[in-house]
């Protein structure tokens, strides 16, 4: 018997599949909304963004590490500059067109994080404790800092020769057939 209340009469299947991780989530975003609106407003608020910035610039590192982008520096400490504010920063002294987009493009696995603690905290099932109100401020700021910055495009834009190599790739794939 299909209700109308049922999961799958209101939704597509994979949110039924994963509705539990998808509501732990969501009072997460939209504290992060809440975290983005106020530190667009006052640099006091830019503490809440403080484990989200760590992340992201922890990416950058890591990821110029693994790929030989030899970083040089770490900082989380805000400053102003002439834009608005930079949160952090990582100074990569090796970019290369084979390690630009890996090291400028990695805080797109922050993204990650806040599913792997919805996913830890809802696999006995959906139960709101007082330590979610803690991991909700702890993850809601991940969803702000999975984003690469500007500047992180324009250097990811260095390993152009990717394209070209993926198009070579696609083009003998598609002419052995």
């Amino acid at each position: 018997m299909n209700s109308l209340f049922d999961c799958s009469a209101l939704a597509p299947s994979w949110f039924c599949d994963h509705r539990d991780i998808l509501i732990y989530l969501a009072p997460s975003l939209m504290l992060a909304l809440v975290i983005r609106v106020l530190s667009a407003r006052h640099p006091f608020f830019f503490l809440f963004t403080l484990a989200g910035t760590v992340c992201h610039e922890l990416a950058h590192f890591v990821a110029g590490k693994l790929t030989g982008a030899r970083p040089a520096s770490f900082t989380v400490i805000p400053r102003r500059i002439a834009r608005g504010w930079e949160l952090g920063s990582v100074r990569l002294t090796h970019v290369r067109w084979y390690n630009a987009a890996p090291s400028a493009l990695a805080p797109f696995a922050v993204v990650v994080l806040p599913f792997v603690v919805a996913w830890w905290r809802t696999r006995s099932g959906l139960h709101f404790q007082w330590i979610d109100v803690a991991l909700a401020f702890a993850v809601a700021p991940q969803f702000l800092a999975c984003w690469p910055s500007t500047t992180d495009w324009k250097i990811s834009l260095q390993s152009w020769p990717y394209l070209l190599i993926a198009g070579l790739a696609w083009w003998m794939v598609s002419a052995l057939r």
